[in-house]
């Protein structure tokens, strides 16, 4: 699967744009806060329906327009698909794919895999243990269709077992009866996910090994572990010995939602002990095992943006980096950086061509 164009119109600081891609290595060049991150977040809105780092549709929407359009066409299983989107502000976002409109949005979720790598994702170390989980369902709800459904459902269940809570609460009224179908049902979704997510990290983890310890050339020990209450116990013990402290506290305090994914470094939490440049490998090395994991499991390569990757990593780990993911084993990239120069002499080094792309406050052309 690869992006041969795309066409953009009032979206974020672009008036129009109209580009063709190269099947390989695209690469955009430009000043900070000219745009090029801005194009990569495009193309993630038309595989995944919706920005990478802004989840309120309208503020897409270039300033005093009223309207943004981002259309392209892919080469999927050689035939080409139409995809297109617009957000009117005030109305409801639509997304169609060869000129006919989703019934729902999820259903588009999966044909189009893009992983996205940002200096933004420090906040998968850095932020709560709710980013790390999003990025469990993230990759897993790109390749298993009911898996969002799932989600979905639990926290539907989790919202009305909360609300009773509250309820019993201001009521004094505790009627066990309620609770305990509320925790049937929860139960039921919760072990769903519960059994999707460890098969999952199970296939993971052994990939995220193995592309840290290529970059890093083995020089430092890393784990990435998954942690969840469900491990030690069922849900339904959980949820009875939890009873108690669920009233006072008025929430549901055991369950999937609580999962956690640490980051270790020589056997220290990386969010502490963790240089930049380790903690920038870390996570290229999980985006890239994310990656792989996808390929494997849709039966093709999904896109790749690289978004300003080469700040905080030497220049060894940069030549590793880039000849990993112009192997064969990889497909259409973007990449964006500030240095036109040191763009071209990496990619010479490696012996790879590249598309040029410069970008200007919002205007773009071939370099």
């Amino acid at each position: 699967m690869w992006l041969k164009n795309i066409t953009l119109l009032n979206f974020k600081n672009y008036s129009d744009a109209d580009l063709h891609f190269s099947e390989t290595v695209n690469v955009f060049t430009g000043n900070n806060g000219s745009g090029k991150t801005n194009m990569l977040d495009a193309i993630h809105y038309l595989c995944l329906c919706k920005s990478y780092f802004n989840p309120i549709d309208s503020q897409q929407i270039k300033t005093s327009e009223e309207v943004f359009m981002i259309q392209g066409d892919f080469d999927r299983n050689e035939k080409n698909e139409k995809i297109s989107c617009g957000v009117k502000r005030n109305q409801k976002k639509q997304f169609k794919r060869n000129k006919k409109e989703y019934d729902k949005l999820a259903d588009h979720i999966g044909l189009f895999p893009v992983v996205m790598v940002s200096p933004y994702d420090v906040n998968l170390i850095m932020e709560g243990s709710e980013e790390r989980r999003k990025f469990i369902d993230n990759v897993i709800s790109q390749t298993d269709a009911h898996y969002l459904d799932q989600l979905i459902t639990y926290n539907r269940i989790l919202l009305n077992r909360n609300a009773l809570l509250k309820q019993i609460a201001i009521t004094r009224k505790y009627d066990p009866t309620l609770l305990e179908i509320l925790d049937e049902q929860l139960v039921f979704a919760g072990n769903k996910i519960f059994a999707t997510r460890k098969t999952f990290m199970d296939e993971f983890i052994p990939l995220f090994n193995q592309y840290y310890t290529y970059l890093t050339e083995n020089k430092e020990t890393v784990e990435l572990n998954y942690q969840s209450q469900l491990n030690e116990s069922t849900f339904e013990e959980l949820l009875k010995k939890s009873v108690e402290k669920d009233r006072v506290l008025e929430r549901t305090t055991t369950g999937i939602h609580k999962d956690e994914l640490a980051f270790v470094i020589s056997g220290m939490p990386l969010k502490k002990f963790g240089s930049q440049g380790q903690q920038k490998s870390f996570l290229i090395a999980l985006k890239i095992a994310q990656y792989a994991y996808l390929a494997k499991n849709k039966g093709f390569k999904p896109l790749l943006l690289l978004d300003d990757i080469f700040d905080k990593l030497d220049d060894h780990r940069v030549q590793k980096l880039m000849q990993m993911v112009s192997h064969h084993d990889f497909g259409q990239i973007f990449i964006t950086d500030t240095g036109r120069e040191r763009v071209k002499s990496i990619f010479e080094k490696i012996e790879v061509d590249v598309t040029l792309f410069e970008v200007d406050n919002g205007m773009i052309q071939n370099a």
